[in-house]
């Protein structure tokens, strides 16, 4: 009874004002000398102290750290890590006794004196490294303690980056490694595969203990060794191949997680002879494991046809008897994907029939949808185009309004890009007129009044292309025209611009998850919202791009600044954050960043940080006017200087003093490149919108990239200098050529559409003739410019 009283005493602390008074109670419960009752008084106590009453139980919670009960023990030392919340400082005076308690022979003692004292010492990068050199060379007693020594020692690694590292060496040794508890072993062998830039010969140690458990009588064993190593696959997978024999056994577990994860692995890293052979093994088990499982198998697949696309045929036909089988909405989500992936990766694949059969077996509307515009897309461009149309027409007989509206967009397509079959588009698309939805009509009507002015550049801008502005922006900027009536009609570019998506192969699996996705702002949107608060912004206009962070200083530095470049149309502002680093005994004020812009370049305006305490980051901007009609000073290099005011801090209360000095730190020079002012955009068909840009501005110009030695060299090179979006799929170069175009589509600050086709000839070094095209003359000076 009197246990359950301490734990209604817990839960009543954060809803009753008088509990405090039984805190005479509890201390004595706490000293006293039944041991059953002082964990849970102390506990008990510890949640319903506050930071101005925790030093009056301090001797008590001391005495108690060091008891020699195991139970009283670790009950005061997990609450000393919830008061570290309410008031560290008093914490950090108990090290001494965590320090004693760390050497105690009980295992849970030793685990949470270690949890108490890294967290009371994380933000001190040495003396975690002294306690770690500590306990590896005296060694522990719990494994518990040992699997978080790991991790700190992995965090550290990870800060550092260099696997040569003592401590390296301690999760690579026989303490670990060898340990007795599996528990430990494993802890060991994924820190070290989870290290960045880890080499295989690094990884040697890690999965050779993943290969014992793979031989494992215990399924957990086995489980996590086979996942850890198909997440080792993924990067490195000729570190892996040595346990293909092991992994070739685990097929035919009778746990069929185990046996979709090996066979996953070996799709990564078998050899392209043994393509064929796996994925017959998948097909006479893949019925019979559930669909986050599929998932997995489906991507294994898509990766391997990455790396041998001769063998797409295979896949193809596996995932298309995949899709004909019963499955949830994710699972063939993930088929259609991977199957979208193989197409606009090989063109070979694109006469396969397997484009037609997928509307046919496609009984989700997503779905449905994404296929059609995939047929729409890549079904023109195919030798005979004329075969898809019946099938797509049939949706529109067939399907609900989603699926035919996406349809009678396949089919303009169609007609826009094959003049041989425009005049039985134009009859189909009549027949849609009379649809009874009406988004299906006004579809029809609309693409119908398009295609009859046979005008290449009304094609490029309503049919192939489409809007590249952010669809969000694009309604909240029609909502505040409509609040603020004007005469003058509505400027798109006004509009902030959708950025071009980013495709990254994952470094690990995930499982299907059945949560609903939530649509969260996107970066620029929040630095929009966050600018335009700030009255000194408002007037200039929507936001046109942001950059990623750069460091205008070490991060090991007394202070760490990071900055933020954007870009308006006629405008940049520069956003400082910097976070003092080891000063916690000083506090600064009216922290200021100082820009020192070339001649071409005008600071209006400079926005202080008013205070930055230790640890706690500050805010600074700079306002720059940016040059007109000048292409060369569109890039630049600026100088900074940082200038505040210190005022020294009271080391016990942390109260500045009312008097400061004037100092100042002088930063790395920021630089303003041709990216900065350039916004990818995705142009679907890019010899569309290259005729529909005109070439009223268009130049010309060859250069010689004597430096470059590869073509493969020089596309990632222009693709970075410009910070461009790469078309048609331009930006991989085929084996074995000479000679590559590349296509590059953006918008220019001010909302102009940019063109830039690359020709690439390989010759002692890579000679290069860049043709930009723009509908205004200033963009295409500037790429010119800034490439010479």
């Amino acid at each position: 009874i009197e246990r359950m009283c301490y734990l209604t005493i817990k839960e009543m602390a954060t809803i009753s004002e008088d509990v405090i008074i039984v805190t005479s109670s509890l201390t004595k419960d706490m000293t006293g000398k039944e041991d059953v009752y002082r964990g849970p008084a102390i506990r008990a106590l510890c949640r319903i102290t506050d930071g101005t009453m925790l030093q009056a139980i301090e001797r008590y919670m001391k005495q108690a750290i060091v008891d020699k009960v195991s139970s009283v023990s670790s009950s005061a030392l997990v609450s000393s890590l919830h008061m570290m919340k309410i008031s560290y400082d008093v914490v950090k005076r108990w090290v001494n006794e965590a320090q004693e308690a760390a050497s105690s022979d009980n295992i849970m003692v030793q685990y949470h004196a270690l949890g108490v004292l890294y967290h009371l010492k994380k933000n001190d990068r040495l003396a975690v490294s002294k306690m770690l050199n500590k306990f590896t060379k005296s060694g522990l007693k719990s494994q518990f303690a040992y699997c978080m020594l790991i991790r700190i020692a992995s965090r550290l690694l990870k800060e550092n980056e260099e696997g040569t590292n003592p401590l390296f060496v301690f999760i690579c040794s026989s303490s670990c490694l060898r340990n007795k508890h599996e528990m430990v072993i494993y802890e060991a062998a994924s820190a070290i595969i989870h290290l960045p830039n880890c080499t295989a010969r690094e990884l040697a140690p890690a999965v050779s203990v993943l290969q014992l458990f793979c031989s494992s009588p215990k399924p957990a064993l086995r489980y996590a060794a086979v996942r850890t190593l198909n997440k080792v696959a993924m990067k490195h997978p000729s570190a892996v191949t040595a346990c293909n024999l092991d992994l070739e056994n685990l097929i035919t577990d009778s746990n069929r997680s185990i046996a979709t994860l090996a066979i996953t692995t070996l799709l990564k890293t078998g050899s392209e002879s043994s393509v064929d052979r796996l994925m017959k093994q998948i097909s006479s088990f893949v019925s019979e494991i559930s669909d986050e499982f599929k998932v997995v198998v489906v991507q294994a697949i898509s990766a391997l046809c990455q790396k041998y696309p001769r063998k797409h045929s295979v896949m193809m036909t596996f995932l298309s008897n995949m899709l004909r089988d019963d499955g949830g909405f994710e699972y063939k989500r993930a088929i259609v994907d991977c199957i979208i992936s193989i197409v606009e990766e090989n063109p070979e694949s694109k006469e396969a029939a397997h484009l037609c059969e997928f509307i046919e077996d496609c009984e989700h509307t997503v779905l449905a949808t994404k296929i059609l515009h995939l047929l729409g897309k890549e079904g023109p461009r195919t030798p005979v185009p004329s075969k898809y149309i019946r099938f797509i027409f049939n949706r529109v007989v067939l399907e609900n309004e989603a699926v035919r509206a996406a349809a009678v967009s396949a089919l303009a397509k169609f007609g826009a890009q094959n003049e041989n079959l425009l005049p039985s588009i134009l009859v189909l698309l009549q027949r849609c007129m009379m649809d009874t939805d009406d988004e299906v009509r006004d579809r029809a009507t609309f693409y119908l009044n398009v295609l009859q002015q046979r005008q290449m550049a009304l094609n490029a801008t309503y049919i192939f292309n489409g809007l590249t502005v952010s669809v969000p922006g694009m309604e909240k900027a029609l909502h505040q025209y409509t609040l603020e009536p004007s005469e003058k009609p509505f400027d798109m570019k006004s509009v902030p611009l959708a950025t071009a998506p980013v495709f990254e192969q994952k470094a690990e699996i995930t499982l299907v998850s059945t949560k609903p996705e939530k649509l969260a702002p996107s970066r620029q949107d929040i630095f929009q919202e966050q600018l335009a608060a700030i009255p000194e912004f408002m007037n200039l206009g929507p936001l046109f791009k942001s950059s990623e962070p750069v460091q205008l200083t070490e991060a090991e530095t007394e202070y760490f600044v990071r900055c933020v470049k954007h870009m308006f149309t006629n405008h940049i502002v520069f956003q400082r954050k910097t976070l003092v680093n080891n000063m916690n005994k000083k506090d600064l004020e009216n922290k200021l960043i100082l820009v020192e812009p070339s001649e071409s370049h005008e600071v209006l305006c400079c926005i202080p940080a008013p205070s930055l305490p230790y640890n706690q980051p500050g805010v600074c901007y700079t306002l720059v006017r940016l040059p007109e009609d000048d292409s060369v000073a569109a890039t630049g290099t600026f100088s900074c200087t940082m200038r505040f005011t210190v005022r020294d801090c009271d080391p016990d209360t942390g109260v500045p003093a009312e008097e400061g000095y004037d100092d100042e730190y002088v930063l790395e020079d920021l630089e303003v490149t041709v990216s900065d002012h350039i916004q990818k955009v995705m142009k679907p068909n890019f010899a569309a919108a290259w005729e529909e840009v005109g070439d009223t501005f268009e130049k010309e110009e060859t250069f010689a990239l004597s430096s470059t030695k590869t073509l493969e060299e020089a596309v990632n090179n222009i693709i970075t200098f410009l910070g461009m979006q790469p078309c048609e799929r331009s930006d991989k170069v085929p084996e074995n050529k000479n000679s590559h175009s590349l296509y590059l589509a953006g918008v220019y600050r001010g909302g102009y559409d940019l063109l830039v086709r690359s020709r690439l000839a390989l010759a002692d070094g890579v000679t290069m003739q860049v043709t930009v095209r723009s509908k205004e003359g200033t963009p295409v000076d500037v790429i010119l410019a800034s490439v010479g």
